[in-house]
């Protein structure tokens, strides 16, 4: 299968799944704190949540984009896709996903919710499991 802008869209959804994921689990390690679930000290979610964040911070303090920004655009430009062609997937998730900003918001962004992370894992820290 050598259909370079149906990849390009499979990987616009896994980057806004990974968003999803970032957002929406921070949202639920603070509700699941507030309401007692246990689930949400599971130490393996926690820590792919704290890395994933973390991956996403240095790379906002590098000046890099996400590999997966890259890959797309490439992909893109290997389809021979102009940005007014998008497809139709392209077109709701870049809606969402990619905002024109200066550069240091996102830098600032990224930073504040990294250290809303790393604060959430010191205040509720991960239950490690003892089973082997």
């Amino acid at each position: 299968m050598s259909h370079p802008g149906l990849w390009a869209d499979l990987i616009l959804v896994v980057h806004a799944l990974i968003v999803c994921f970032v957002i929406g689990a921070q949202v639920l390690i603070l509700l699941g704190w507030w309401r007692g679930w246990a689930w949400v000290g599971n130490a393996w979610f926690r820590l792919t949540h704290l890395v994933t964040i973390l991956i996403v911070m240095l790379q906002a303090w590098l000046g890099r984009l996400c590999p997966l920004t890259v890959w797309e655009r490439e992909l893109r430009r290997a389809a021979g896709q102009a940005f007014h062609e998008q497809s139709l997937i392209e077109h709701w998730v870049t809606r969402y996903l990619y905002l024109e900003l200066p550069w240091w918001v996102f830098v600032l962004g990224y930073t504040l919710f990294a250290a809303l992370v790393v604060w959430t894992w010191w205040r509720l820290p991960p239950r490690w499991s003892r089973r082997t």
